[in-house]
């Protein structure tokens, strides 16, 4: 089967001034020179993984326009909502924490919960491939040795429950003997030198999975050999085979014992980096680069040929469909939000009613 042209599209108003970075291995020193305005989960997926095949020998090309002919692979931040696939045209959407395009023809989600939309196998055809981990990172020193003192969260401040950036919180660890770090800095993100173990949770209880969300921070710990203690997600979840890849708590209180536990237990710690270390290799660079390369060779050119040998009817069909698809889910979507506010007042009354009795 004839390969067709394989490019990577970055549109001109979002590509980056100066200079790009030549391969993947100074990708993140060229991330941390730039402003930190950008919109890093374009360039995290898009450019990464071009540079990653590149490097790899992988016949792809990076582009500032989308050609009339053959696979883009673009984020669904630089998709023009309009935009429809022509007759030799197929469109790979890295969806990352977006919703879906209505005309790409393929998906690349990162969590396989993923399920904004319908799950119709020939209508929505989505694949789950991980981000990439934190490029450039430093794991934890082999120095500290069995020391267990720093605490840390490496994100987006907006992205940490609440209860973890009050003082009592930080008064908590210090009552444990354990300093709390929050590092909020592009940065620093990928220096794990100091750190004794992860904490990680968007928001505490079991009411919400995040089932758009990546488990980017599970992913990272294994690479730099720290345990994690994580919230209740579905990406965390489902890459889970044993209670040795991380603690979840859904409580204060839980993170405080888990903690304590991670704390007095040596060996636990031990065993958990140890296991990190073996369920890293699924997620290296290496491993990445190869389910990429499988996954365009083996789906997306398959894919391509098949768009462009069906009927201008069978094309159109699919496309409207598609639209049809996001229009109804819109709809089921104001129908969920109406319920919502007719309920939540008549649920109120009855449990007034009730108090009253």
């Amino acid at each position: 089967m004839k390969m067709p042209p394989i490019y990577f599209y970055i549109p001109q108003d979002y590509w980056p001034a100066g200079e790009l970075p030549e391969s993947a291995d100074t990708y993140w020193q060229w991330q941390c020179s730039m402003e930190s305005s950008y919109n890093w989960s374009l360039y995290n997926w898009t450019l990464q993984t071009y540079l990653r095949l590149k490097d790899d020998g992988f016949p792809c090309e990076l582009v500032a326009t989308i050609p009339d002919e053959g696979i883009v692979v673009a984020h669904r931040y630089s998709l023009p909502d309009e935009l429809q696939p022509g007759s030799k045209l197929l469109i790979v959407c890295l969806q990352a924490d977006k919703g879906r395009h209505t005309y790409a023809q393929l998906h690349v989600v990162q969590n396989p919960h993923d399920d904004i939309f319908s799950k119709s196998a020939t209508l929505w055809q989505s694949y789950c491939i991980p981000l990439w981990t934190q490029p450039g990172l430093i794991p934890r020193s082999s120095e500290r040795g069995d020391r267990f003192e720093n605490i840390a969260y490496l994100g987006r401040e907006r992205e940490l429950a609440p209860e973890l950036k009050e003082p009592s919180w930080q008064e908590h660890l210090e009552a444990l003997g354990l300093r709390w770090h929050i590092l909020p800095n592009r940065s620093d993100w990928n220096d794990y030198s100091t750190v004794d173990a992860v904490l990680a949770v968007r928001s505490f209880g079991r009411q919400s999975s995040y089932n758009w969300k990546p488990p980017s921070k599970l992913l990272n710990a294994w690479q730099a050999g720290v345990p994690a203690i994580l919230g209740n997600e579905s990406a965390f979840r489902n890459a889970r085979k044993s209670e040795l890849d991380y603690l979840e708590v859904t409580s204060v209180d839980e993170a405080i014992a888990a903690l304590k536990r991670l704390r007095d237990d040596r060996e636990l710690r031990q065993a958990m980096i140890e296991n990190g270390r073996i369920r890293a290799a699924d997620t290296t660079p290496a491993s990445l680069t190869a389910r990429w390369r499988n996954f365009l060779t083996d789906i997306v050119v398959p894919a391509y040929h098949h768009w462009c040998m069906s009927s201008d009817w069978t094309r159109q069909l699919f496309l409207t469909r598609r639209a049809l698809d996001i229009k109804t889910q819109g709809m089921r979507s104001q129908i969920r939000r109406v319920r919502g506010q007719i309920t939540s007042p008549v649920k109120f009354l009855i449990s007034q009613i009730k108090k009253s009795i």
